[in-house]
């Protein structure tokens, strides 16, 4: 079975990788996300997850491992929201973003390191916010659940409850599609079913 690589911090990436039957290694990039620019959400998720995969290759180059890299970015009102700065950040953006919608980009770079190709995709996915009100989303933002993550929400976490429905694949609002990785990974002829750990 082939090395998989995660270039990413994100316990939520992994964890769908695993419940995908892929057993990864987590190697983070180390990329200063705050220095790339782009002009919208959908460019800035694929850059980005680009750069991750490409900082993790060199550490590989030449032996089995497949190389994942993977960013998110929420594009909401032509606003480009990625990490909120603070709890006040993140407060003032639920207090935008309930009852409306926004469209969640994840990028998506497979590297193989035996032969250097690559296969890249975004992916987006329109998430309908739910209207919790002043008091909940205070409760929400206390919790530190999303001042880690791209648009300040998670769907798989507490945040889930204010996520009124989605259009698109839920796993790409997670972090990582995981029906685009199995794409990905037949473009570089490796079968998904080939990494299915025992």
């Amino acid at each position: 079975m082939r090395t998989f690589i995660l270039a990413s911090a994100s316990p939520a990436r992994l964890k769908l990788l695993a419940q995908a039957g892929i057993a990864a290694t987590t190697v983070v990039s180390g990329v200063d996300e705050s220095v790339v620019q782009a002009g919208d959400a959908g460019t800035l998720a694929g850059t980005l997850a680009g750069m991750k995969a490409r900082a993790v290759l060199p550490a590989v180059a030449g032996t089995d491992a497949l190389v994942l890299g993977c960013d998110s970015v929420l594009g909401f009102d032509g606003e480009i929201l990625g990490k909120p700065e603070s709890a006040a950040a993140a407060t003032a953006r639920w207090q935008a973003m309930r009852g409306r919608s926004g469209v969640l980009y994840t990028g998506h770079c497979l590297l193989d390191a035996a032969t250097g190709a690559a296969a890249e995709e975004v992916v987006a996915t329109t998430v309908h916010f739910a209207d919790p009100d002043d008091d909940e989303i205070a409760a929400y933002v206390a919790t530190g659940e999303p001042l880690e993550v791209a648009g300040s929400f998670t769907i798989d976490g507490r945040g889930g409850a204010f996520v009124a429905g989605i259009e698109g694949d839920h796993t790409n609002v997670v972090g990582l599609s995981v029906p685009t990785l199995r794409l990905l990974l037949a473009r570089l002829g490796v079968p998904i079913v080939s990494l299915w750990d025992a």
